[in-house]
């Protein structure tokens, strides 16, 4: 065999830190506020493949390697999952410091040479995404009531209300008796706008569908229509109804027999039907299951006269909505605890709290759904105005270290910005760069911490092998598919071909604070064209919610908090 110079590519590299301080570069969440292809399938093991450092040669020219070769049809990838410290070599290998870095400064790496090889290591430089980072499946939410919260003439809309840069999805509620106004039939048309519109701008939709609206009962003569939308065909057909007293006001009102057989009866019929259009909707982010109740919350605090159904019944309904959503994540609403919460988390419905920030202990009971696995889900008790004047004794006050608390302690992955019609205008110009930074923390976030392309060019093949170190920095586990991909691309950024294969990690696996090591890999013959050694070529990563989508040629839709992230959501790795 042939003996080659060494070939040297001396790269800076910078290790990207957590969203939570470790960077001295961008300001924590605290910090703010003292200032004021086929998949391969990872089930979180490590798995191998073949040997990608046999062979190869280089035909060197100038001061720089022209690496031959193209790129082979087979090609090799591995995952390494690092979940403990306890596991020295695994760290070690994954992010300790190469033996080989030059003593001149931190994050310089030098060439390595095997015996007959030609070996050359390029270190990418990392630093952290600066700005909010909005990403799919968590994040922060809006009030959005239907397709007009978009149209130009709203006072706080998407071109009005900056709040909108940082949110993820829409959340509101729709009446029972509009989506189905007679039996067995069902009207989805508006629901339908709101979706549509909600996709056109990127954003998915938390479904609340209310039976009961205690808000609306202003005085005697308000017809049960104004406040109690069950729809009136379920009452045609004998289901009865209690008289109460609302509490606000004093005014006697009708409600609903929650345990009536003909009224649970017609709930159940509509929760199938509701499963049979939207179960699996890419477009829904959770429904609710609110059956019960004012404003469908489980709880008749504010009704004298008015009976929650027995544990019994309840159970039934839970049971009845698991068994017809397959696919979409459920939510039990707020004040359904105790040894429901405990149910309804066996049957694999997560929690969603309202009474966030104001009432004590709130975050801790969310802690529950978050150790069952379980995206946890908050709104606030009151409008951001409103929790200002809490004195602390009856409910807590608003302040920016209690916020960040709250949500860092709940481990929350979706989370109501504000619920009043001003659609978070006030909090978000008041405390925007704390919203921007807390983006970067609830639910996943995926910033890549050490990147490394390694190749090893013989007198019979030349091999790329990409390593990546990723870490999960927010507070919560990623609660959906993801495959990630890396790419040769040229200097407009045009895809040239894949290095190595699509890597899928599975919803649930990557979990907050978990480090996790990504190998691509590829061979190519010797005497073939080398992509990695082309002028002007460079990594892409990329995330992906379907390996279809990759195939297709769409964009990425999750995006790594790391700088270099480009306008298709790639991050482009930069020496």
């Amino acid at each position: 065999m042939k003996g080659f110079a060494l070939l040297g590519i001396v790269s800076a590299l910078a290790f990207g830190l957590s969203a939570c301080g470790d960077d001295n570069s961008s300001s924590s969440p605290v910090d703010l506020i003292d200032v004021e292809s086929s998949a391969v399938v990872d089930d979180g093991l490590s798995s191998s493949s073949a040997d990608p450092l046999s062979g190869g040669s280089a035909n060197l020219s100038g001061s720089f390697a022209n690496l031959s070769g193209s790129s082979a049809a087979e090609s090799s990838d591995s995952v390494t999952q690092n979940s403990s410290a306890a596991d020295s070599s695994s760290v070690n290998s994954s992010s300790g410091k190469n033996p080989a870095e030059s003593s001149s400064g931190a994050g310089v790496s030098s060439s390595s040479v095997a015996l007959g090889d030609t070996t050359a290591t390029v270190a990418y430089s990392l630093k952290p995404f600066k700005g909010p980072l909005a990403n799919p499946h968590k994040g922060f939410t809006l009030l959005t009531e239907g397709a007009w919260n978009f149209v130009p003439e709203f006072e706080f809309g998407p071109d009005k209300n900056g709040a909108w840069n940082v949110i993820t999805y829409g959340s509101g509620y729709q009446r029972w008796d509009k989506l189905n106004p007679g039996k067995g039939v069902y009207d989805w048309s508006v629901l339908e706008d709101l979706l549509n519109v909600l996709q056109e701008h990127g954003l998915g939709y938390a479904l609340r569908v209310f039976p009961y609206s205690p808000s609306y009962i202003r005085n005697s003569s308000a017809p049960a229509s104004e406040y109690d939308w069950t729809p009136e065909w379920v009452y045609k057909e004998g289901a009865k109804r209690d008289t109460a007293v609302f509490q606000d006001n004093g005014v006697r009102a009708q409600v609903p027999a929650w345990e009536d057989p003909v009224y649970l009866k017609a709930a159940k019929d509509f929760a199938t039907a509701l499963a049979a259009k939207y179960d699996g909707d890419p477009r829904l982010e959770y429904i609710d299951v609110r059956t019960f109740g004012e404003w469908g919350e489980w709880h008749v605090s504010h009704l004298d006269g008015s009976d929650m159904p027995s544990l019994k019944i309840q159970k039934e309904i839970l049971d009845h909505y698991a068994s017809v959503f397959k696919k979409t994540l459920l939510a039990l609403p707020s004040d359904a605890y105790g040894e429901i919460y405990t149910y309804a988390l066996g049957l694999g419905i997560t929690k969603r709290d309202d009474g966030f920030i104001g009432i004590p202990g709130t975050a801790d009971s969310l802690v529950r759904a978050y150790k069952a696995g379980l995206p946890t889900i908050a709104e606030n008790i009151g409008s951001y105005e409103r929790m200002l004047t809490f004195d602390n004794h009856s409910y807590m006050r608003w302040t920016p270290e209690r916020w960040v608390h709250e949500i860092t302690t709940a481990h929350l992955t979706y989370y109501v910005l504000e619920q009043e019609s001003d659609c978070g205008f006030q909090i978000y110009s008041e405390h925007k760069d704390l919203v921007d930074s807390m983006t970067h923390v609830i639910g996943y976030n995926f910033k890549v911490e050490k990147a490394e392309l390694l190749t090893i060019a013989s007198d019979k093949e030349t091999t790329n092998t990409l390593n990546i170190t990723v870490k999960n920095t927010g507070i919560a586990p990623c609660f959906f598919d993801v495959y990630v991909v890396a790419e040769f691309v040229d200097s407009t950024g045009a895809v040239l071909e894949q290095l190595g294969k699509t890597v899928k990690v599975s919803k649930g696996t990557f979990k907050d604070e978990m480090v996790r090591d990504f190998t691509f890999a590829n061979s190519v013959p010797a005497k073939q064209t080398n992509v990695a050694a082309l002028p002007g070529v460079s990594v892409a990563l990329s995330i992906y919610e379907s390996e279809d989508a990759f195939k297709s040629g769409k964009n990425p839709t999750v995006r790594f908090d790391n700088d270099g992230l480009q306008a298709n959501n790639k991050l482009l790795l930069k020496p």
